[in-house]
């Protein structure tokens, strides 16, 4: 029964960061056209998501949240949600693919020594050779797949700074907050977390909700708006939960290994590149390193 809660696990996982691999080139769009800004996007994914999340809740076992929890769960929403939402909106318009899979790859070794300090998670050579290994790998697929027309310079330091600073914010939220993660249902830890994301959104983006021009939204921007709605929030903040109570806050951020690879598959399909050896060993050293941080024993 346990194996089979962890495999569950790992296939949540999985799914969540393939969606935020099409969510990275879906929000650059987005974001590019500048007819929306970040903090109304973000608005418009707490709302959404929130709204389906309350609905989702009157089909489950109605469960009553302790008191003292709600302060713990509205600092949850701030740090794993508000900041590290915000801040990717605003980056990604001004950081390159490349940059923004290189800083993402950091986070599950920001994630295994908050695991380490917060959660006491032993930190053992095994888990340090498979954070070590599967971020060789992405290094790997990203330098070998980047071109020479594409460098550093297209990134603003801004940009790359707001990207450290989203993938140190979701790690922190990955380690600090387990426990209150485990203590409740997805379905009710994940709507007041939007709730609380929502109104923290709104005295700023009110104004530009009610004054916005709907019908002068290209039609393709529109589904892109739907897609991180109903996709790349409700139903991947469904699954990062659900997964986080069945595998380990390590084992959980190195799945955003996941995103640059997913990018690197879509551009295959669509004849935007082509498979070769580097992609291939990248990807097999990739989940290489998660298949040893997986089998790493709590103990060592």
């Amino acid at each position: 029964m346990k194996n089979t809660s962890t495999i569950s696990g790992h296939i949540a996982c999985f799914t969540a960061y393939a969606i935020f691999g099409v969510n990275i080139i879906v929000c650059k769009d987005l974001t590019s056209g500048h007819l929306i800004s970040p903090i109304t996007i973000f608005t418009l994914r707490s709302l959404g998501a929130g709204l389906m999340f309350w609905i989702l809740s009157l089909f489950f076992p109605s469960e009553k949240v302790e008191k003292k929890d709600y302060l713990k769960i509205l600092a949850a929403a701030f740090l794993g949600y508000f900041v590290t939402q915000l801040t990717f909106l605003v980056a990604i318009p001004d950081v390159t693919p490349m940059h923004c899979s290189i800083i993402s790859s950091m986070s599950p070794i920001y994630t295994m020594f908050i695991a380490a300090i917060v959660l006491k998670e032993p930190l053992s050579w095994k888990k340090t050779a498979g954070v070590a290994l599967s971020l060789c790998g992405i290094l790997f697929l990203i330098f070998n797949n980047a071109s020479g027309d594409s460098g550093m310079a297209e990134s603003k330091l801004s940009g790359i700074f707001l990207m450290f600073l989203n993938s140190l914010s979701f790690s922190l939220y990955l380690g600090i907050f387990k426990p209150v993660i485990s203590k409740y249902s997805v379905v009710t830890f994940m709507k007041w977390i939007f709730l609380f994301s929502a109104l923290m959104s709104l005295p700023l983006s009110f104004r530009e909700l009610i004054s916005l021009k709907w019908t002068g939204i290209p039609s393709i921007q529109m589904m892109e708006l739907g897609f991180l709605i109903v996709f790349a929030t409700f139903f991947s903040y469904f699954l990062i939960p659900y997964g986080q109570k069945r595998i380990r806050p390590t084992l959980v951020s190195m799945y955003s290994y996941i995103q640059p690879i997913i990018a690197t598959a879509i551009s295959i399909i669509l004849a935007m590149d082509i498979l070769n050896w580097q992609k291939v060993l990248a990807a097999v050293m990739v989940f290489a390193g998660v298949f040893v941080v997986s089998h790493s024993r709590t103990k060592v």
